[in-house]
């Protein structure tokens, strides 16, 4: 093989298929991690220069660091670690639900923190090796909706700081990517939809090939590691009461 690799999880669907699409497009060879999506992880990769499967849940985190253990032993060149997969169920600020906030945190924190170290630990480069943490940019706007998920988001970003200072070597990378509102989410409608993602200051959609083309950049390893780069058309820097959802049904 004679192009990088890059691992994507949830990359078989919404904001982790287009940072597939990116990376391929990029020249990368691509690794899509699937939970319940096989058929379309093999659908994606089957449109790719060049493009594998590999399938783990990350509610299994020692099986998650196997997965890696076993990648960096054949990938010759596993330059990027993309964390996309998540898990976004509601609860809200006054009922803390502990069944959801307890996989929230193994998925969205627990496991892409485990991963992320067997990288560091296992993966071939002798180019500069990256990872990239995808959080939320409610690490900056929080408010009351999705409690659990908003408090593992918050756990993940807070892996990227320590990571870049203390389990990487100089030339590794530890980047993080707070998108903001992307794709539909639950129940919303087409015109709930197209409202709640024009709530941030520039008043425009951003699209996951933003997201995509962001991944591909940071994966260069050109900026200072530790840093998050937020891709949400200005949200993070509103103080919004509600998830956009519920303000865009207001509206509505």
């Amino acid at each position: 093989m004679n192009r990088p690799a890059v691992l994507v999880t949830g990359g078989a669907t919404r904001i982790g298929a287009a940072i597939v699409r990116g990376f391929a497009k990029a020249g990368w060879h691509v690794v899509i991690h699937y939970r319940a999506s096989a058929t379309l992880a093999d659908d994606l990769a089957a449109t790719l220069p060049s493009a594998e499967t590999i399938g783990f849940d990350l509610n299994d985190d020692d099986a998650a660091v196997a997965a890696i253990t076993a990648l960096a032993g054949r990938l010759p060149d596993w330059r990027c670690l993309v964390n996309s997969a998540s898990v976004f169920d509601y609860d809200p600020v006054t009922a803390l639900d502990p069944a959801t906030c307890r996989e929230a945190m193994q998925v969205n924190a627990l496991a892409p923190a485990r991963m992320a170290q067997a990288y560091l630990a296992h993966a071939a480069s002798k180019a500069t090796r990256t990872v990239i943490q995808i959080t939320d940019m409610k690490i900056a706007n929080t408010n009351p909706d999705f409690f659990s998920y908003t408090m593992s988001k918050h756990a993940l970003a807070a892996t990227i700081g320590m990571l870049a200072k203390g389990a990487s070597s100089p030339q590794d990378r530890i980047y993080g990517i707070a998108p903001g509102a992307i794709l539909a989410s639950h129940d919303q409608s087409e015109e709930e939809t197209e409202l709640s993602h024009r709530l941030n200051l520039l008043g425009r959609k951003t699209g996951p090939e933003e997201i995509a083309d962001v991944a591909v950049f940071l994966a260069g390893g050109m900026l200072a590691s530790g840093q998050s780069l937020f891709i949400d058309s200005g949200q993070h820097l509103l103080d919004q009461p509600r998830d956009v959802i519920w303000l865009a049904r207001e509206q509505a």
